[in-house]
């Protein structure tokens, strides 16, 4: 599929995808022409690549991930390590949002017991 096409399927801007393939998160196909050409298993990854960012990781981790999952199965091991290391981080993340909630929503206690 084209990068266009590639683009209507994930909702990733053909610029965000071209930034990908040059930090090296993506490694394309390239067809007789020269052009891009991308497989089903590019929307997965591309799909994967973005909720790793939705989530905060930073694209030099996620550029090491990409390597070793490039590299193959047997990089299966240290793929999982980067997760759950990720996953330390984003449960951190949610720890303190739900004390910003917490105090958000006791300052808005505390105007609307005022404006009572």
């Amino acid at each position: 599929m084209t990068i266009g096409e590639l683009t209507k399927r994930t909702g990733i801007g053909e610029h965000t995808l071209r930034f990908y393939e040059k930090k090296g998160l993506i490694r394309v196909l390239r067809d007789g022409q020269g052009r891009r050409f991308y497989t089903e298993k590019d929307i997965e990854w591309v799909r994967f690549i973005k909720r790793l960012k939705d989530t905060g990781m930073l694209l030099k981790d996620i550029k090491i991930y990409a390597d070793l999952r490039y590299e193959g199965n047997h990089t299966a091991a240290r793929r999982l390590d980067i997760l759950r290391k990720h996953r330390e981080y984003v449960e951190e993340q949610r720890r303190k949002w739900d004390e910003y909630l917490e105090n958000l929503d006791a300052k808005i206690g505390i105007y609307e017991e005022m404006i009572k």
